[in-house]
């Protein structure tokens, strides 16, 4: 952790934006791994059971993607940068951009579907988790939000110098969604445990 902080805080390109928020969205798994792991084997959730112990094992794999996200997105930013310090006189130049751009925007884009799939384990812990660790579904459902609203910024800043703007449009369409229903579920979490906490 102390190496990523370090490595952000630079003036290498990477890691970045896209990097950061993957590692948000493994805070906020991490925040549903411990609140199910409170729940587990308790009376009171005992009708919740079954579901909470598939997604003990489903978060330590989606942890695990995150985590790997993080590299994924700095290597996918890797050949644009080499495409950037080309000359606009390189034989095939405008080709390799866009293939470069392209590909540094499907990396977040796959990243965002990767968070995105955590949006309904955490309504569901809204529901079914302890009661006595409400409060971090909340910051889970935060995080979450926060990982989405930043990570699709990535696929924008690409996809906005893109020539094939049929191709650009479908992707921030497509990524527009995800982001308008994830912080809109998520933002619905948050209100009500936090409404729900100050009562």
């Amino acid at each position: 952790m102390k190496e990523f902080l370090t490595a952000l805080a630079s003036k290498e390109p990477t890691p970045g934006g896209g990097g950061a928020s993957a590692l948000v969205a493994a805070v906020s798994c991490s925040l549903c791994s411990m609140v199910s792991n409170l729940t587990t084997g308790k009376k009171k959730y005992a009708q919740y059971q079954e579901k909470i112990d598939e997604y003990l094992v489903l978060l330590e794999e989606k942890n695990r993607i995150l985590q790997a996200d993080i590299e994924k997105d700095a290597k996918a930013f890797a050949p644009l940068a080499a495409a950037y310090s080309l000359d606009k006189s390189t034989p095939g130049y405008e080709d390799i951009m866009e293939k470069a751009l392209f590909d540094a925007a499907t990396a977040p884009k796959e990243i965002l579907e990767d968070i995105y799939s955590l949006v309904p384990v955490i309504e569901d812990l809204a529901v079914m988790g302890s009661r006595l660790a409400i409060s971090d579904v909340a910051v889970a459902a935060a995080c979450l939000d926060a990982a989405l609203k930043g990570c699709v910024l990535n696929v924008y800043i690409n996809t906005k110098s893109m020539k094939n703007r049929d191709k650009a449009d479908e992707m921030n369409t497509y990524v527009t969604k995800l982001v308008s229903d994830g912080a809109r579920r998520l933002s619905a979490v948050y209100e009500t445990i936090d409404a729900g906490l100050r009562s």
